[in-house]
């Protein structure tokens, strides 16, 4: 009798899968004839991958990139005709003495930012101060020379201008609407002059601070924006941006222990720049 129990329990386990197999098969014939795949992937656009690396940085990097320029600087240095080595004795240096002070030119390179579709472009005023020759390098290569309108020593911002036709421009924003611990972005194009197909260099950091006062001794600097967006070797006068697109501060200077990038940025807050500017 118990033998009989067990063989009519395992007939009716072998129902009971053969019915669950059944349908299951069903049900992925089903599944399969809709059109989809137990291993199909979504439908996906085929930009979306595109689409979502877009976010407020890069849309604010695209919409501010045309208009930051690399700023190529000619100036005269004095140097003075005593040249060479002690073992020539003293009259052999003031024999050259004798001519004067003698001249040098020497290059050097900025960023910039034009914020006005007649050409006005801002950087700083250590870039082209005692400059004898400007030119401005655009994004898409063209080549101007830059007249100098002004410069603000203290503030260290100078307003330069060139002359062309269809030139893209940045927005200014409002500096006294800044958050500590919102993103921030610095463009600089050093390289402009330099190279056949020049883009600004990005980088992405937060405001640290606000209001920060500097004294160097010989330079004092106020009010100034803080951020620890790398600002990388000739990117002074270039912007900081915010994700809006907008510029809110023009890099200044960076202080650090290596030399390199790695430090403690700070921009010049634009409303201070737009007052300054208005007023050349």
């Amino acid at each position: 009798m118990k033998s009989h129990h067990v063989v009519l329990l395992a007939i009716i386990i072998l129902i009971l899968n053969a019915g669950i197999t059944l349908v299951l098969i069903n049900q992925f014939q089903r599944y399969q004839s809709s059109g989809h795949g137990l291993f199909s992937a979504p439908d996906v656009p085929c930009d979306s991958t595109g689409t979502s690396r877009q976010n407020a940085i890069t849309r604010a990097v695209a919409e501010v990139e045309p208009a930051v320029v690399s700023v190529n600087v000619i100036k005269t240095q004095i140097v003075r005709g005593r040249m060479g080595s002690p073992a020539f004795g003293f009259g052999f240096f003031d024999f050259f003495d004798f001519f004067g002070p003698m001249q040098r030119q020497v290059q050097s390179l900025g960023s910039g930012i034009i914020y006005d579709p007649q050409g006005f472009i801002i950087t700083n005023a250590h870039v082209v101060q005692g400059a004898t020759e400007i030119k401005v390098v655009l994004t898409d290569n063209r080549e101007f020379d830059a007249e100098l309108i002004g410069l603000d020593a203290e503030l260290d911002v100078a307003k330069l201008r060139i002359k062309g036709n269809n030139l893209p421009f940045a927005r200014l924003g409002d500096s006294e609407d800044i958050m500590v611990g919102e993103w921030s972005i610095a463009l600089g194009n050093p390289y402009g002059y330099v190279m056949n197909d020049a883009k600004p260099t990005v980088s992405v950091g937060v405001i640290s601070a606000l209001g920060r006062n500097l004294d160097f001794g010989s330079s004092r600097h106020y009010n100034l924006i803080q951020t620890d967006t790398a600002i990388n070797q000739g990117n002074s006068g270039g912007p900081l941006v915010n994700i809006h697109g907008e510029v809110i501060g023009i890099n200044t200077l960076i202080i650090s222990e290596s030399g390199g990038n790695i430090g403690l940025g700070f921009a010049v807050p634009i409303n201070a720049v737009k007052e300054q500017i208005a007023a050349m």
